[in-house]
């Protein structure tokens, strides 16, 4: 019989955990998940979130999965949870969340020296299938060190007798005391191992982007109540966090996030670049979030998306169909978000500035009056952002160091154009197409059903442009999307027909969000998720998981070399 992480010892130690972290260095078929998932979702006392990362050189198919319900029936629910994710599946890093999120398996494909030497994780629990070819590595098991913390309980599967003697040898050298192995007869079984992390020498702290340890969980407050705001408040309330989410307007995503409708989609370059991976990454995080939280046909839908590459230089564009893609309504997630326990929205309430005061964060208003006390603080409030950290110099002069190494960012206007669908909608696309803007038909609102074009992007700093100019602009972008179809609203656009929605989004000088923290502490007070731009719905739910993984001293939802690109101090 296949024993599992949860073999390690004799008794589970997750209880009254908030986190248990599992490192399985093969996934095969998912039944060590599976077994790990069911034992822990048995237990009365388990820990409030089980994390389980990992690693494959090939992902099983969907089939693959299914064949495991004809031998455990038990387990036919969670598999068919994680089966209807499992799509898109290429080398890197893939974050499912289940459970009502309190369950996150992070698979993990590739070559195993490299996903270990991406974590940023110590595990409580390790499980290392060792291949023929690693077995004398000794980089393989100092990177296995590098994933745990002391007293990390560590089974070593080995393919022989000669492969335990050299994993033996290793271990010793990198800090781990070896138990009595079990008895095991070589030519027909593993060699199995069982050791504990117990290094005779002091621990160093080489990982930079890390924290030493998770932050202790109690009060804090975000300011901005968009998809940033919103997405890193419900990530911290999954986690226990008791969360204030402060905005200036009377109610949430009174900003660029009350975009009537927007498209997920991951952006493709031809050297998938850094962008393209996270985007990816951004768009499985948040359509696991729409399936759960939103009304489908109504909040949502898995529409597909059909992207055009009009910049390609081809006589005719070349078409890519992104099957993944879907539109959705920011406001109506947010809502969602916002409506989880643990969290309490404060509307008509401006943070004017941030002041520390008997070890916890003070936001006030314009008066200097207390908006709240909170012993965490996150800026997600667009380029609001600049002007309580210009409030924040001036008061604390020794924070203009750290705080100019965050990227700048400034404001880009956007409308949409869009009207309701007259009785013929033949010459409309069947689904969203994206490109030069974006054409997203058929959305239901209130007095019928919709469509939407935009949208126009204009740097806040210059003179705004009427909204005539912008519904040209419109429509010259569907005439390069779809030719007849702009032909056909001609004369909506001319007549004065077609309505807009506009608003301001935030962007970083690389278009690239910044998230982590805005000081340079053992246990940082004061971070940042904002700037995330037009890709607000591809990138929220990943910003605020990578956010709230930090704070737990998680696994990250993405490799630590892409997680960098995001760093709010990163310059």
């Amino acid at each position: 019989m296949q024993r599992t992480a949860l073999d390690q010892s004799p008794e589970i130690t997750w209880q009254g955990l908030p986190c248990w972290r599992v490192l399985d260095t093969q996934f095969a078929q998912g039944q060590g998940f599976f077994d790990c998932w069911q034992a822990w979702g048995a237990d009365p006392l388990r820990s409030r979130l089980l994390h389980y990362v990992a690693f494959t050189t090939a992902p099983p198919a969907t089939l693959a999965l299914s064949g495991l319900l004809g031998s455990q029936p038990a387990l036919a629910s969670l598999v068919q949870e994680l089966a209807s994710q499992w799509h898109a599946l290429r080398p890197g890093f893939h974050r499912f969340v289940l459970n009502q999120g309190q369950v996150m398996l992070t698979l993990c494909i590739g070559d195993t020296l490299n996903l270990l030497r991406q974590q940023q994780f110590a595990a409580d629990a390790v499980r290392w299938r060792v291949h023929e070819a690693e077995a004398a590595s000794l980089w393989i098991v100092k990177a296995l060190a590098r994933c745990c913390r002391r007293g990390t309980r560590l089974t070593v599967d080995a393919p022989n007798a000669q492969a335990q003697s050299d994993v033996t040898r290793h271990l010793m050298q990198c800090g781990f005391d070896l138990q009595t192995p079990e008895a095991t007869t070589f030519d027909t079984a593993p060699a199995r191992l069982v050791a504990s992390f117990n290094p005779r020498w002091t621990l160093k702290k080489t990982r930079q982007t890390t924290l030493a340890s998770a932050l202790p969980v109690g009060s804090c407050a975000v300011v901005g109540a968009g998809l940033a705001g919103a997405s890193v408040a419900a990530a911290l309330a999954r986690r226990g966090w008791q969360v204030t989410v402060l905005d200036r307007a009377e109610a949430p995503a009174a900003g660029a996030s009350g975009l009537p409708v927007g498209l997920v989609v991951p952006h493709v370059s031809a050297d998938d670049c850094a962008l393209s991976q996270l985007s990816r990454s951004g768009v499985r995080l948040m359509l696991q979030q729409a399936r759960s939280l939103l009304l489908a046909g109504q909040d949502w839908a898995p529409s597909g998306v059909l992207e055009r590459d009009l910049d390609s230089g081809h006589l005719h564009p070349q078409d890519l169909w992104h099957p993944q893609g879907a539109w959705i309504k920011p406001a109506q997630l947010v809502r969602a978000w916002l409506s989880q326990a643990g969290i309490t929205f404060m509307g008509q309430t401006e943070v004017s500035q941030l002041r520390r005061c008997d070890g916890l964060w003070e936001l006030l208003d314009e008066h200097g009056q207390r908006l709240c006390r909170a012993e965490r603080v996150v800026l997600a409030n667009a380029c609001g952002v600049e002007t309580l950290l210009q409030r924040l110099r001036r008061d604390e002069p020794g924070r203009a160091v750290d705080l100019a190494r965050l990227p700048a960012m400034h404001g880009m206007r956007g409308m949409l154009s869009w009207a309701l669908h007259d009785n013929d909608q033949s010459e409309f696309p069947p689904h969203p197409v994206n490109g030069s803007g974006s054409m997203v038909p058929r959305i239901p609102v209130a007095g019928g059903t919709a469509w939407f074009m935009g949208s126009s992007y204009q740097a806040e700093d210059q003179p705004e442009r009427p909204d005539h100019d912008n519904h040209l602009a419109n429509w010259q972008h569907l005439r390069s999307l779809q030719p007849a179809l702009a032909d056909a609203l001609q004369h909506k656009f001319e007549s004065g027909e077609v309505k807009h929605w506009k608003n301001t989004r935030c962007v970083t000088t690389d278009r690239l969000p910044a998230v982590g923290p805005l000081e340079a502490s053992e246990q940082p007070g004061l971070w940042i998720c904002a700037g995330l731009g037009s890709r607000g719905l591809s990138f929220s739910v990943l910003c605020a998981e990578l956010l709230a993984a930090r704070w737990g001293a998680e696994p990250w939802p993405v490799e630590a070399s892409l997680a960098k690109v995001l760093n709010a101090l990163r310059h």
